[in-house]
């Protein structure tokens, strides 16, 4: 037996005792391997991007840009979706859970009084800053671009099955004074877009349940709401999605 011939049947017996799962996430590794890579997976754990926010926060040109997130996709970090708002423009996000225990995104915790807004400030916004408060502590604030007249009746529910209360909530309009807060986090496509935002707000790109109307898309906008400040705040991290039904 060659030298040649002994090292591949060496690599085909090593692999078939690898299963699937050890080789996907030896595949995630890989792409995390790079720096770049890493970085704009560092950048995503905080906030969704739009492209072109990526690619001059690093300094890459579009075709480089458009092959790290090829290969941040293909081995299921990220994902691209199309604005609710202006439907020329796309949003690149962490798929849930996609990090596991890999240690990624610590970096960067935001923290302090918070303001999030969305178009309504009917559900999202309000559940956001509700969420806020109770994993950091700190004080948090909502708003609208072009407020409701109330709170949306199934968004209370939702907040009050997870033991918040926005009994007393009112949707309230956007203020230049509101932007002074430590973080700013829009929670909608159409108020980032219309607020032009600069580059260190957040932005979580989270579908409007009023539009769905149901018990199950509110009761999913909180977990992910959760989900989302959990994984940015120095608070608890027991989520709602971690907690036994």
């Amino acid at each position: 037996m060659t030298l040649a011939s002994l090292t591949q049947w060496v690599l085909t017996y090593t692999l078939r005792g690898v299963d699937a799962d050890i080789e996907q996430r030896a595949a995630v590794h890989a792409a995390l391997g790079e720096p770049v890579r890493l970085a704009i997976v560092e950048e995503l754990a905080v906030s969704d991007r739009a492209p072109s926010m990526l690619s001059s926060r690093f300094g890459l040109p579009g075709n480089l840009l458009a092959h790290h997130l090829d290969v941040l996709e293909r081995v299921g970090l990220i994902e691209r979706t199309v604005s609710a708002g202006d439907r020329r423009r796309r949003y690149v996000r962490l798929r849930p859970h996609a990090l596991g225990g890999l240690g990624v995104g610590a970096g960067h915790r935001p923290r302090g009084r918070a303001l999030f807004v969305c178009t309504h400030n009917s559900a999202r916004s309000q559940l956001a800053a509700a969420l806020w408060r109770r994993h950091t502590g700190d004080d948090a604030t909502s708003a609208g671009t072009h407020p409701a007249d109330r709170v949306h009746p199934r968004a209370v529910a939702a907040a009050r099955r997870v033991g918040l209360d926005l009994g007393d909530a009112r949707p309230r309009a956007v203020t230049v004074g509101d932007l002074d807060a430590d973080v700013v986090v829009t929670v909608c496509d159409r108020a980032h877009e219309e607020l032009d935002a600069p580059e260190d707000w957040l932005h979580w790109s989270i579908p409007d349940p009023v539009e769905a109307g149901t018990r199950k898309a509110f009761d999913s906008t909180v977990v992910e709401l959760d989900e989302r400040i959990s994984a940015v705040s120095e608070g608890p991290t027991d989520t709602l999605s971690a907690r036994p039904a």
